[in-house]
């Protein structure tokens, strides 16, 4: 399931978090540094260290936007999010297929963390740069993102994935990990679109007996598949 979620982060919020990180400096390292075995070879960027202040305040502005976003919470069905990292790609910078590994390391309390569901959120707009595509592969076949600064986009953590080269200007994002209540990605699409079919009929103020019966049924299915 892919979701893209506009204006997760509003104009302000991107303009602060771009001050933080273009002033970085040193903060600045070789991604490769967390990457695993596998994606080493074919992760050619930066990152922002993650233990460093300025990873701190940019988490802060992001997790906070997360945590009071409806469609996230809905799609994502969140139990534990690493925090935010930060990376950039100037010109001829790419990150070959790869596919996220299962489980982090939590950087500052050392807790484990199953990848379910992978976001990358976009933080320079299209135009200030060429190529770096997200370009994600599903059981439907190949799908590619540029979406505007501010924008993010969700995907199942087992999906093979890649940024395509950077030919002009640098390309700026954020890209985070969510263990969620709901493991099976079949079951959280399932989910979702439930949710939003209640929403809609709460709106239309649809027939109060069949919308609880929904809420109900949709109550018991996440009872049913989450693990806590």
């Amino acid at each position: 399931m892919l979701i893209t979620i506009p204006r997760l982060l509003d104009e302000e919020q991107v303009k602060a978090v771009r001050r933080l990180l273009d002033d970085a400096g040193e903060a600045w390292v070789d991604g490769r540094v967390t990457a695993g075995y596998q994606g080493a070879p074919v992760k050619f960027n930066q990152q922002i260290d993650e233990r460093s202040e300025v990873a701190a305040q940019c988490q802060r502005i992001i997790v906070g936007a997360l945590e009071r976003n409806p469609r996230f919470i809905s799609a994502a069905l969140p139990n534990l999010i690493y925090p935010p990292m930060f990376n950039r790609y100037g010109e001829g910078m790419t990150f070959g297929a790869h596919v996220d590994g299962s489980v982090r390391i939590h950087p500052h309390n050392g807790r484990k963390l199953r990848t379910d569901v992978s976001g990358t959120l976009f933080l320079a707009d299209p135009a200030e740069y060429d190529g770096g595509e997200l370009q994600i592969e599903d059981t439907y076949g190949a799908h590619s993102a540029r979406l505007q600064a501010g924008d993010l986009l969700l995907y199942p953590a087992t999906s093979l994935h890649t940024v395509t080269p950077v030919t002009r200007g640098v390309r700026v994002g954020c890209f985070f990990w969510v263990q969620s209540l709901v493991r099976d990605d079949h079951q959280r699409s399932m989910l979702f679109d439930m949710d939003n079919a209640i929403q809609r009929l709460n709106q239309t103020d649809a027939d109060a007996l069949a919308r609880r019966t929904l809420v109900g049924c949709y109550h018991n299915l996440l009872r049913q598949w989450s693990d806590t």
